[in-house]
C-alpha cells in the first residue's frame, strides 16, 4: 500500500488531496498545526523539530509538504519561521527517515516579477520573486535541490497555479487580473498532478515543474511536467476579460513600476 504523508493537512489544498487519495485506497499520515477536530490528524508544530512527529515520516513513499503561512502577504518574520525553518525541518525529517519521496509545494510566486513580460514561463526562466512568500518557495525549491544531490532523496517541486478554496470556479472573481485566471488549477487537475508525482519513476531525481489546468493565454509551459511525469489537464479554461480585470492589471503594472524605479535608485545610492 501506498503511504504518504501530508503536511498543512487541514488546508485547502491538503483536504483536497487527503480526499482524493484516500479514494485510492492509500495510506495517509496527516499533520497539521491544528488538528481541527480531526482525528485523523495529527496537530505538531513543525517548525520545532521534535522527535515525535518525525517519526510519522519513517519509510513513506512520498511526503506532500504543504505546510507554510499560506499568504502572498505574510511578513518576513512568518516566512522565517513557517516557510524556511519549517520546510528545512521538513526535509530533513524526510531524509533521516528513508522517505522516498518528497513532492514540496512551490509556487508561481517564484516569478511574479515577470507577470508584465510576454515570454513563456519554463521553470528554467530566471526566478524574480516580489516578497517574502515567493523567496520562501524559491529557497524551498533550492533545499530540494541540495537534499537530492547530498541525501539521495527523490524531490518534485510543483509551481502550483491558482487553486481556490470551495468549489474553485474559474471566473473573474479570482483576482490578480487575467495573469490570475490564466493559472487557474481545477480540483481534478490538482490531484491528478500530485498523484502523478508520487507514482513517478524512481529515477525521476530533481524537478520543478508548472501545474496549471489547460488556461487560454496561459504562459506557463507544461511541457516539462508532460514529460517528467505524464501530466496532462483535464480541464480548461478561456478568462474573462472585462472593466473590472483591465482595471486591476492596469494598477499592478503600475505598482510593479513604481517598485522597480525604486530599486533602481536605491541600487545606485552609496550608503
Amino acid at each position: 500500500m501506498t503511504k504518504v504523508v501530508i503536511t498543512g493537512a487541514a488546508g485547502n489544498i491538503g483536504g483536497k488531496l487527503r480526499r482524493h487519495f484516500e479514494s485510492l485506497g492509500w495510506e495517509l499520515r496527516l499533520l497539521d498545526a491544528t488538528d481541527a477536530s480531526d482525528k485523523a490528524i495529527r496537530a505538531a508544530d513543525l517548525a520545532e523539530w521534535r522527535d515525535d512527529w518525525v517519526a510519522e515520516f519513517r519509510d513513506a513513499d512520498a511526503v506532500i509538504h504543504l505546510a507554510a503561512n499560506p499568504s502572498p502577504r505574510t511578513s518576513w518574520a512568518s516566512a522565517q519561521r513557517l516557510n524556511f525553518d519549517l520546510t528545512l525541518n521538513v526535509y530533513e525529517a524526510s531524509a533521516r527517515q528513508g522517505a522516498r519521496r518528497l513532492v514540496f509545494a512551490s509556487s508561481n510566486w517564484v516569478v511574479a516579477g515577470h507577470r508584465f513580460e510576454d515570454f513563456p514561463l519554463t521553470t528554467e526562466v530566471e526566478p524574480y520573486p516580489v516578497n517574502p512568500y515567493g523567496v520562501s518557495k524559491l529557497v524551498g525549491e533550492r533545499l530540494g535541490r541540495s537534499y537530492s544531490d547530498r541525501w539521495g532523496l527523490s524531490v518534485i517541486c510543483f509551481r502550483i497555479g491558482y487553486c481556490q478554496r470551495g468549489d474553485n470556479q474559474p471566473g473573474a472573481q479570482m483576482g490578480w487580473g487575467l495573469w490570475g485566471q490564466r493559472m487557474w488549477l481545477s480540483d481534478r487537475d490538482l490531484c491528478q498532478g500530485f498523484e502523478k508525482a508520487v507514482l513517478a519513476p524512481a529515477d525521476l531525481r530533481f524537478a520543478v515543474l508548472n501545474l496549471m489546468s489547460r488556461n487560454e493565454g496561459m504562459r506557463w509551459d507544461l511541457e516539462a511536467t508532460r514529460k517528467a511525469i505524464g501530466y496532462e489537464p483535464l480541464d480548461h479554461f478561456a478568462p474573462e476579460d472585462n472593466g473590472a480585470t483591465l482595471a486591476n492589471t492596469a494598477s499592478a503594472l503600475h505598482a510593479r513600476r513604481l517598485i522597480e524605479a525604486a530599486d533602481e535608485f536605491i541600487q545606485d545610492r552609496r550608503w
